[in-house]
């Protein structure tokens, strides 16, 4: 019961403290998480720490992983919306094939004093038939570099500039079709 109440308040601060940068940032558009405004160049890449999990290794990854796409599931194990959405993460990802890196990370406390143990994040994952890259952002960097509600999908080119970003349940097609403009973008290139 006490970890209920804990996700519950940790969950309604990010809504808080999300919809107060909203308020005064406003909403992200798509190109500014590509970076066209502006011109800059895309951002240096993440060390995202992994998990031991069903379809993932522990170790580090780099996001987004330069010289090939990579797509990142944004989500959280207390996120109704991101258990309706594993479905169609992981057909997403046995159409897709390992020629993008496919990975979900979660920016939740994990370990014995956070919101949740790894234990309890791999059992969560085993539930609901998770089998690809397990990442972790205790600092929220990612989530941070990416905004937007929970779940959400962005798919990065292999130079690092996001192609699509977007947020809520998605079907199949819909994130494939997100994968397929930062795979596009990658063949234009060459």
């Amino acid at each position: 019961m006490r970890r209920r109440e804990v996700l519950a308040g940790v969950g309604s601060a990010g809504v808080v403290v999300g919809g107060g940068a909203v308020a005064v940032y406003g909403l992200p558009s798509s190109d500014d998480l590509r970076g066209e405004e502006s011109g800059d160049e895309p951002p240096e890449p993440f060390e995202i720490e992994t998990v031991d999990a069903a379809g993932s290794d522990a170790g580090t990854i780099e996001v987004p992983d330069l010289g090939r796409a990579t797509f990142v599931d944004l989500f959280g194990t207390w996120c109704g919306p991101c258990i309706e959405q594993m479905p169609a993460l992981g057909e997403a990802n046995e159409r897709i094939g390992d020629e993008v890196l496919f990975c979900s990370v979660t920016n939740e406390s994990v370990g014995p004093n956070g919101s949740i143990t790894e234990a309890e994040l791999v059992e969560w994952w085993d539930e609901h038939d998770g089998n690809w890259t397990l990442g972790l952002d205790p600092a929220a960097e990612l989530t941070a570099r990416y905004p937007g509600g929970v779940p959400r999908g962005v798919a990065i080119d292999a130079s690092g500039r996001v192609q699509w970003a977007e947020s809520g349940i998605k079907t199949a097609d819909e994130l494939v079709n997100g994968i397929e403009q930062a795979l596009e973008a990658d063949a234009g290139d060459k």
